[in-house]
């Protein structure tokens, strides 16, 4: 059966929260996950920072995506941030991977990116050796640094509460 696809809509937010929890347990990360239904609905649908759609086998979702943009200065155009990409177990092996990928690659050539990217846990040698296939390059030369929780809070300073508010003002 051909893969089609789908965007996630609002009414899909407890659908995407379940392949997110499904994505964290394959990722042994699921003690991390702290996405609700209210914050997902938020951001990817009051402030749309994100984007979302399945992938399906007949009128049943078997993988998902969910994306945003960036931007690239060297290439001075936008670009798509893979943030996770899933497909069920029991769905693997049937091309819904790539299926997804090129769903993705050819949205982003639709809006004129100039790249689309993703990070790999470092142990995920399926995955790792899925994507050289598809012709991905690791980017090896870089390291991914994040700030987040308290530290994120710390960095902010004092002035965060003021800053947060001020930026809600803008959007």
């Amino acid at each position: 059966m051909p893969v089609t696809f789908r965007p996630a809509e609002e009414k899909d937010i407890a659908l995407l929260l379940k392949f997110i929890r499904a994505l964290a347990e394959y990722e042994h990360m699921l003690d991390q996950v702290v996405a609700d239904e209210k914050t997902l609905a938020d951001w990817l649908f009051d402030k749309r920072v994100a984007e979302a759609f399945f992938a399906m086998e007949g009128e049943t979702e078997v993988g998902f995506a969910l994306y945003f943009h960036n931007f690239s200065t060297f290439l001075g155009r936008g670009g798509i941030y893979l943030e996770d990409l899933f497909v069920l177990p029991e769905h693997r092996g049937k091309g819904y991977g790539k299926a997804i990928l090129t769903h993705l690659a050819q949205i982003a050539r639709g809006r004129g990116c100039g790249r689309l990217e993703w990070a790999c846990l470092d142990w995920n040698k399926p995955s790792i050796d899925f994507y050289l296939s598809l012709g991905a390059k690791p980017m090896n030369e870089w390291t991914v640094y994040r700030v987040s929780g308290d530290a994120l809070t710390q960095l902010a300073g004092e002035d965060a509460k003021e800053q947060t508010t001020h930026w809600e003002e803008l959007s």
